[in-house]
């Protein structure tokens, strides 16, 4: 028996108990040609090496001061982007998911503009953008299928009343690129009028000239970039319902 909890604590040892693998594994999404697409980085190690995973990693107890903290160091290990946006999605944990044995995973999600995978090879064996039907039908590792599905459906979300599609988007961008963009994130068709009275441009998007698209065709049109603070920004009415009000 011990006298205080001080005395409990200097006796106590972690490795007494079952201590399961704790990660965390992140989905980053950005645009490509119109569509919507996660980053996937081919595994150089056993287990499951060579097989295509989210970029991820264990916790570092000595180095990282919370799971934000593990998500922000292991975007930039794998990739070396600095995504605007990032957050957790969701927990999970059971004794099938990995291999090696009981394992927890905490699930976290990214936005960013598109560039090229050229740019992160240096950290993994292969690193691609898929789109992301084409990565649901490969077998991936662990239960990665699974993960990009529930960010995925996180995304979907929120897309209907925050202005995180505007983070997948290379800046400057039109209100029209803004609109299909959401239109591809919520896998409907809104109708003008209805997005750009719901969207509150003042508040999220600052002008910065005019000139083309970013595809060099169409019309002329004002160019916008986003404003600081808006990934926490949420909508009076959401998108996607009530179109026609």
């Amino acid at each position: 028996m011990y006298n205080s909890e001080k005395e409990y604590l200097k006796h106590y040892n972690i490795h007494d108990y079952d201590v399961p693998l704790v990660s965390v594994d992140i989905a980053i999404f950005t645009l490509l040609d119109g569509k919507l697409h996660v980053l996937m980085v081919e595994r150089g190690e056993f287990p499951q090496k060579g097989r295509w995973s989210l970029p991820g990693g264990f916790i570092n107890q000595k180095q990282d001061k919370d799971l934000h903290t593990t998500a922000l160091r292991k975007l930039t290990e794998k990739t070396g982007v600095k995504a605007p946006h990032l957050e957790q999605v969701t927990t999970i944990g059971n004794s099938i998911r990995d291999p090696r044995g009981w394992s927890v995973t905490s699930l976290y999600m990214a936005l960013i503009p598109y560039a090229p995978t050229a740019e992160f090879i240096g950290a993994v064996v292969d690193a691609r953008w898929w789109p992301i039907d084409t990565a649901l039908k490969q077998t991936l590792a662990f239960d990665h299928a699974d993960l990009i599905t529930h960010a995925r459906e996180r995304l979907r979300a929120k897309a209907g009343y925050t202005a995180l599609p505007m983070y997948v988007l290379n800046a400057p961008f039109t209100l029209t690129q803004l609109q299909q963009t959401y239109e591809e994130l919520l896998g409907t068709q809104l109708e003008k009028k209805s997005f750009r009275r719901k969207f509150p441009v003042d508040e999220l998007l600052e002008e910065v000239g005019e000139g083309l698209p970013e595809s060099g065709r169409g019309r002329i049109a004002v160019l916008y970039r986003p404003k600081k603070g808006g990934d926490s920004y949420t909508f009076l009415r959401s998108f996607g319902a009530g179109e026609d009000s």
